[in-house]
């Protein structure tokens, strides 16, 4: 009988130097999408797919995320005295949204070394990969389901992908669909893949977008997986060997996807989530008018 997926590994371990000056002292994971950091959108993503038991893989400057999610007695018991109940209860949401647990990347050899920091906790069970500089909104079936979903189907190992234009494709890994077997919908097996190609030599539109669902076998292709670019452990260099011992997966997944990781993609979140919200899209709407106007 085909396990089922109940872990998550959200990788927190980076300096987050696109963001430098702010992420000298903070968490990039931190930093918040209007009021609410990035890293609680992921959490809530894997909740809402189903997820059990999370790890964090975090660095000796990270400590604010695990209390971020503990809890907090001295601000609840203000927020009680105040009679301030709405916030007294979201902030005891959040220690209560999941199992969180915690591990220490203690060096920085990539994101490849940093999963494997997880094997432990892990075992010998499928599990979601979900990066945090990548927000995913689908209210209605959140990306990392649909990556379970496809994983029920087959039992293999599925790398979460977006369709980009031509012109982009040299900014991502590109997936090499496989020529002996058509696709399924959004569901395409894979022969490989190719990190930033020139657009004239791109084997697809398919990149790699920070979700993932993968077979507990990748541990041992992490633990024998040599340096790659930059010098670190590379995931992508794992899965390209994995798929020399069995069939690994691209699902094309629907959603609207933020690169949080980047300045304007954070921006651009921002703004949208914004305009998403109740209380500040009106203002928000006649502010961006007035930059119009100007």
């Amino acid at each position: 009988m085909r396990k089922p997926v109940r872990k998550a590994v959200i990788p927190a371990a980076g300096f987050g130097t696109r963001f430098l000056p702010a992420t000298k002292s903070q968490p990039k994971e931190m930093l918040p999408i209007v009021d609410k950091p990035t890293i609680q959108y992921i959490i809530e993503e894997a909740i809402a797919s189903g997820i059990e038991e999370i790890l964090i893989v975090t660095s000796s400057t990270k400590r604010s995320i695990e209390d971020h999610f503990d809890k907090s007695y001295e601000l609840e018991d203000t927020l009680a005295k105040k009679g301030k109940n709405d916030m007294l209860e979201m902030v005891q949401n959040i220690s209560n949204m999941a199992q969180i647990h915690y591990i220490r990347q203690k060096e920085a050899k990539g994101l490849g070394h940093a999963i494997l920091c997880a094997k432990t906790f892990i075992g010998n069970e499928p599990f979601a990969v979900l990066l945090g500089d990548d927000i995913v909104v689908n209210d209605e079936n959140p990306a990392t389901k649909q990556l379970i979903n496809a994983y029920e189907k087959n039992g293999c190992s599925i790398m979460g992908v977006q369709t980009v234009a031509d012109e982009d494709v040299s900014k991502y890994g590109i997936m090499k669909p496989s020529k002996s077997h058509q696709p399924e919908g959004r569901l395409v097996k894979l022969s490989g893949m190719v990190e930033k190609p020139k657009q004239e030599e791109a084997p697809s539109n398919l990149a790699v977008m920070g979700r993932y669902v993968l077979t507990p076998e990748i541990f041992e292709m992490l633990e024998t997986q040599g340096e790659g670019a930059g010098g670190e452990i590379q995931l992508t260099d794992a899965i390209d060997r994995l798929m020399d011992r069995q069939a690994v997966y691209a699902y094309d997944f629907e959603g609207q996807r933020y690169d949080v990781g980047d300045k304007f993609g954070f921006i651009k979140a921002t703004i949208d989530f914004s305009l998403n919200r109740e209380d500040l899209k009106h203002q928000v709407i006649a502010y961006l008018k007035e930059l119009k106007q100007a």
